[in-house]
C-alpha cells in the first residue's frame, strides 16, 4: 500500500468532488488508482500552491480558500492535502 489507509478511506468518500462516477470502490482499488495517477500528498497550503505552480497553473489570482477548494485537492483527516489529477 502506497498511501496511508486513512487517506485511501477519505479519497473513497470524497472522490465524487472530482469524478462523476466512482473510480474506486475498495481500499485496494483506491491505492492502485492513486498510485497510477501519481497523486501527491502536500503537507500544507504552501506545498499545494507550489505543486500547482510547478505544473503550470497560474495561482496569482487565487486566494487560499479558492486554491484549496479546487476539485483536485482533497483535505485529509490529519490536515494534509491529497492532490489528484483527474
Amino acid at each position: 500500500m502506497t498511501y496511508k489507509k486513512e487517506y485511501l478511506e477519505a479519497f473513497l468518500k470524497q472522490q465524487g468532488q472530482l469524478f462523476d462516477e466512482p473510480v474506486a470502490e475498495t481500499i485496494e482499488e483506491a491505492d492502485e488508482f492513486l498510485d497510477e495517477c501519481m497523486a501527491y500528498v502536500a503537507a500544507n497550503y504552501k506545498e499545494v500552491k507550489a505543486y500547482f505552480e510547478e505544473n503550470g497553473a497560474d495561482t496569482s489570482e487565487m486566494d487560499r480558500e479558492e486554491l484549496l477548494s479546487q476539485a483536485e485537492v482533497f483535505r485529509m483527516p490529519d490536515g494534509k492535502y491529497l492532490i489528484v489529477e483527474g
